[in-house]
């Protein structure tokens, strides 16, 4: 079978018109795929840090709703804890009570300084709580109750000077910091 020379350049044309097929089906067609595909997994590589960020964010913010209840019941009970009005007005009161409670009859309490508190909406004011004379032991007894009947009450320092002209009494200086909304 031989071909004739009009069937040969048909044949050619069409070689050639597959070629150019094939050439564009895979530059302009399959090309243009496949880098949108090498781009979108890099796309998708970039983003699984913060998908994995996003979930631990998730978990954290889940775990912060389940201890949403006992903190809110925490904060109620600080607030409602904290009497109302100025610390200045209540807290020299509540001091002179509670150490007649404990058998100290006379004590004064002063302002030193107030600072800001971690919690927002509170603030820690020091006081200075003098006692100008009391004995060792009820002193002593007094201080180890204090901290665990005033909760939002800290003792920062304590100060006990004896005195030469009675050797029984002794002078006493509490630093105290107490927890009052701002």
């Amino acid at each position: 079978m031989k071909l004739e020379q009009d069937q040969i350049k048909k044949l050619g044309l069409g070689l050639m018109v597959l070629v150019a097929l094939l050439y564009c089906y895979f530059t302009y067609l399959l090309g243009p795929l496949e880098q949108n595909e090498r781009n979108q997994a890099s796309g998708i590589a970039t983003l699984e840090p913060q998908i994995a960020d996003a979930k631990t964010q998730m978990a954290a913010t889940a775990a912060l709703e389940k201890a949403a209840p006992a903190a809110t019941a925490f904060l109620a009970n600080v607030k409602n804890s904290i009497p109302d009005g100025a610390p200045i007005a209540w807290f020299p009161p509540k001091m002179a009570d509670f150490f007649k409670s404990h058998g100290i009859d006379k004590c004064t309490t002063h302002l030193v300084s107030e600072e800001a508190d971690a919690m927002p909406g509170f603030k820690r004011i020091v006081w200075a709580v003098d006692v100008p004379r009391v004995e060792y032991v009820s002193l002593g007894k007094a201080i180890c109750s204090l901290e665990n009947e005033e909760p939002l009450l800290k003792i920062l320092s304590v100060s006990i000077d004896a005195t030469r002209e009675d050797a029984q009494y002794q002078h006493a200086t509490l630093t105290v910091s107490t927890l009052v909304k701002s």
